[in-house]
């Protein structure tokens, strides 16, 4: 099947199902029955949560929430293929692969995950008017530094970020975030941070591991990451293994603009979509992409407690 054919039958599935915005009817709910790998106490805010052994019964590159949501998302370029045997925890089955596939071609082939929808995604609207999110999950890299940058013609270019797991703004191209962990340039150094916006529209924050990301994320290792994001109190924390990282926000104005009478909730919008390993899930340009794989991938509507993100790393890794 064709790109654009390929499209349509997602976007008319999407619909079917009350997933865009707009559609006239309740989205369709999958099973809900508590997911086994996701500890107790999140569960009250788990939007959405992917863990790759849940295809969609009759279209195997879209994948299943098991949150309370019911967002499906699409396995984009590489389909079925991108769910692989490997375990990131005791008891995990698959793992989504993410990659990119030509470096030299602006083609808009490389292998990424999300949904995207131009009028908001109805079904991720417990991020609209939030004072907190939490994007957390389990990731192991197979590279080393950014990738060749495939939209430029210089074969010496290479991306500035590697692109992990968030949810978009409501106002978002595809690449701009509400919610975002990734690894990125801080000041000519690469680092793990979380990324927020509070406002659509308006500046992000950006709270950066102190630590060398190498070490964080070594190659071929998987990783359990957390990344919180307190929008009222305007504040973000990074967590790996159970454990915070010290770490450094890169601006220190108020970029959220809490500093006034609060509370202090996200845009009243629907997100326009989640994003994995790399930009644009529309799948109309290249940014960021990820040489990786990732598994048990977790968004809540609510900023996390440091005790609860060590439950679910403990609940995972016993």
């Amino acid at each position: 099947m064709t790109r654009a054919r390929r499209a349509a039958a997602v976007t008319a599935a999407l619909l079917a199902a009350g997933v865009l915005a707009g559609a006239g009817t309740a989205p369709a709910q999958a099973d809900r029955n508590r997911p086994r790998d996701v500890h107790p106490t999140l569960r009250e805010h788990l939007v959405a949560y992917y863990d790759f052994d849940h295809p969609v019964p009759g279209d195997v590159a879209l994948e299943r929430d098991q949150g309370r949501s019911g967002t499906e998302i699409e396995l984009v370029n590489g389909g079925a293929a991108m769910r692989v045997p490997d375990r990131a925890y005791p008891g995990s089955g698959r793992a989504l692969q993410t990659r990119q596939v030509d470096p030299a071609q602006a083609g808009n082939d490389d292998w990424k995950a999300g949904i995207f929808s131009a009028s908001g995604v109805r079904t991720l609207r417990p991020f609209s008017a939030v004072a907190g999110t939490t994007v957390m999950g389990w990731f192991k890299l197979e590279m080393d530094a950014p990738l060749p940058n495939s939209t430029t013609p210089n074969p010496d270019d290479r991306f500035n970020a590697i692109g992990l797991a968030g949810v978009l703004t409501g106002d978002s191209d595809g690449h701009g975030v509400r919610a975002l962990l990734e690894l990125i340039d801080v000041n000519g150094e690469l680092r793990l941070v979380a990324l927020g916006r509070r406002l659509d529209g308006g500046n992000s924050q950006t709270f950066a591991a102190s630590a060398d990301w190498r070490t964080l994320l070594p190659k071929g290792e998987w990783v359990h990451l957390a990344a919180t994001f307190d929008f009222n109190a305007g504040t973000m924390a990074l967590y790996r293994n159970g454990r915070p990282l010290d770490g450094f926000y890169t601006r220190t104005d108020d970029p959220w603009l809490v500093a006034g009478p609060g509370p202090h909730v996200t845009t009243a919008s629907d997100p326009q979509g989640i994003k994995i390993g790399g930009s644009f899930p529309q799948d109309n340009l290249e940014r960021n992409p990820c040489d990786c794989r990732m598994d048990a991938l977790m968004f809540l509507d609510t900023a996390v407690s440091a005790r609860d993100v060590e439950k679910q790393y403990r609940y995972l890794a016993r």
